[in-house]
């Protein structure tokens, strides 16, 4: 019996671990398959996704339009039209390029070196040619900068220094200069050209990225270089540019808004009345017109630190981006704000602060009365008679008015509304400015004496970063600091870049704390695209056209 009931429980068993054992092996079935298809769904879906990718990428317009108004010639020697010179550098290379940091770097010079103050040794790239096939040498360099010379070009100013090029070999020059020129590297920004087959007629061969293959009356083809140099070779997706050439900015911007035009670049801040609101992407860009005001440190009361700073905290330049250009211009802190590699500083110590100015004042010695700022003065003159063998001594004590005469060219009606704006800034604080508006002859005699309190300025910078305009000898503003002349001789013997964003840091807080110039503002430049134009967009004043290869619709 008891035999019995152990067989039927063993039989229970059984039952229930096969059926255990059937279930088991049913899930992990399951798994499997839901494993499996899982992964051949991933696969379809990657496999489908490469395709659309490939397809896309098939599809894609490898061709892009732009437009030139007023069009002159595409030879980068004589041209004069900004926008023509800007295209140009698809077509032309420089001997040293920006990147968008307006940072020197190699292009047809491989390196360059700095044998004394005014002598360079500039060694060229190898392997390069021009767009026929035929092969770029140091002659080449030396044509350009000889025709530069000869002809009012916008890039003679780059080679104004130059006395003498000798070529070394094939691929080496020495450049000797008139006077030091402080970065002279980025001196070397200009197109080179061909020396074989130029006329200032005729339209120079070039190394860039693209060729020219056709012009008409009404347009210029580009290609793609076939004998380009560069290591993104393979990379250069766009096949084919064609520039529209308009009569006037009008027609090129009616064009952009229908369709016809891919980018214009320009900085007229009244755009969006020729092109709307829709249709474009926009990438702003801070200009290199740079204004400020030049404190004459001469002056009795500008000689004062203190003083300089009450007026630079007393300047909301907010308010005067805002009240004169509608918030299309950019506030300024420094000359190198526009977006150099060397000009990281974001301090802020330095903004506008009305109470911080009264404090400056107050430890000058000058008193808020009667809403201006006053100290009285005791001076002390003798008077001799000629019957009394004693001196006598007159005492007199007047009053003191902190006032200036802001130097403004009459010419310039927003420089007028801004120092306007200066004006009443200034009153609210208690400083009294008068504004001398000079006709544009009087306005720059009066620079070149030094015949003002205050002047207000405008500069265009280069992409050299020499701070010389502003504390080399004989600045605007009659300023000297033995450290930062100290500072502008070490930035110019060194190429370590450590040191030289750390001297730059070091010049740009004392330009604001000593405040011998307060910068104000810089003007906008705009480059829009086309909202069907996809790829990778880095202006800025130097160039539109960062990556343009990547471009396409």
């Amino acid at each position: 019996m008891c035999k019995h009931k152990f067989y039927i429980g063993y039989q229970i068993m059984m039952k229930s671990n096969f059926f255990k054992y059937v279930f088991i092996v049913f899930v992990v079935v399951i798994m499997v398959f839901a494993i499996y298809k899982i992964r051949t769904d991933e696969e379809a879906k990657a496999q489908m996704q490469q395709t659309q990718a490939i397809e896309s990428e098939q599809s894609k317009v490898r061709e892009i339009n732009l437009g030139i108004a007023e069009y002159d010639t595409m030879n980068p020697i004589t041209s004069t039209n900004k926008n023509v010179q800007d295209i140009q550098k698809l077509i032309y290379e420089p001997l040293v390029d920006l990147t968008t940091e307006y940072k020197a770097e190699p292009c047809l010079a491989s390196e360059w070196a700095k044998q004394t103050d005014t002598s360079y040794i500039i060694k060229l790239r190898e392997g390069v040619k021009w767009s026929n096939g035929k092969e770029f040498t140091a002659k080449d360099v030396r044509f350009t900068i000889d025709r530069l010379k000869d002809t009012q070009s916008i890039y003679s100013y780059n080679v104004s220094e130059i006395i003498q090029v000798e070529v070394v070999d094939d691929y080496t020059l020495k450049i000797t200069l008139e006077k030091e020129v402080p970065f002279f590297e980025y001196n070397l920004i200009f197109p080179i050209v061909a020396e074989e087959g130029y006329s200032n007629e005729s339209i120079p061969l070039g190394t860039g990225k693209y060729k020219i293959i056709q012009e008409t009356a009404e347009n210029i083809v580009l290609e793609k270089n076939q004998e380009w140099w560069g290591t993104e070779k393979t990379k250069l997706s766009l096949e084919k540019i064609t520039i529209n050439k308009f009569a006037s900015l009008g027609e090129m911007y009616n064009s952009f808004k229908i369709g016809n035009v891919d980018v214009i670049s320009t900085d007229n801040n009244n755009l969006q009345e020729y092109i709307g609101k829709i249709g474009y992407n926009e990438k702003k860009i801070q200009g290199r017109e740079h204004t400020f005001l030049v404190l004459n440190t001469q002056n009795n009361f500008l000689s004062s630190t203190k003083v300089r700073k009450a007026i630079s905290y007393s300047l909301d330049r907010d308010n005067i981006v805002s009240s004169v250009f509608t918030n299309s211009y950019y506030k300024s802190d420094f000359p190198l704000g526009y977006g150099s590699w060397l000009y990281q500083l974001q301090d802020t110590s330095q903004d506008y602060n009305p109470e911080q100015a009264k404090q400056e004042l107050s430890d000058e010695g000058w008193t808020y009365l009667n809403r201006n700022w006053q100290r009285n003065i005791t001076t002390t003159t003798s008077t001799n008679n000629r019957y009394n063998r004693y001196s006598r001594y007159r005492t007199r004590r007047s009053t003191q008015i902190l006032q200036f005469n802001l130097l403004v060219k009459a010419s310039d009606a927003n420089k007028v509304a801004v120092a306007e704006n200066i004006k009443e800034q200034l009153a609210n604080q208690g400083i009294i400015i008068n504004i001398v508006q000079a006709g544009d002859s009087q306005y720059s005699s009066s620079l070149d004496s030094k015949s003002y309190d205050i002047a207000l300025c405008s500069i265009y910078t280069s992409a050299n970063p020499s701070m010389e305009t502003f504390f080399g000898s004989n600045n605007l503003a009659n300023y000297t600091n033995d450290e930062v002349t100290e500072l502008i001789k070490e930035v110019k013997n060194t190429t370590d870049e450590t040191v030289l964003k750390e001297d730059y840091k070091k010049i740009a807080e004392i330009y604001k704390s000593e405040a011998p110039y307060i910068s104000l503002y810089s003007n906008n430049y705009s480059v829009v695209y086309s909202a069907s134009l996809i790829g990778d967009f880095s202006p800025n004043w130097f160039s539109s056209f960062y990556n343009v290869e990547t471009w396409a619709k």
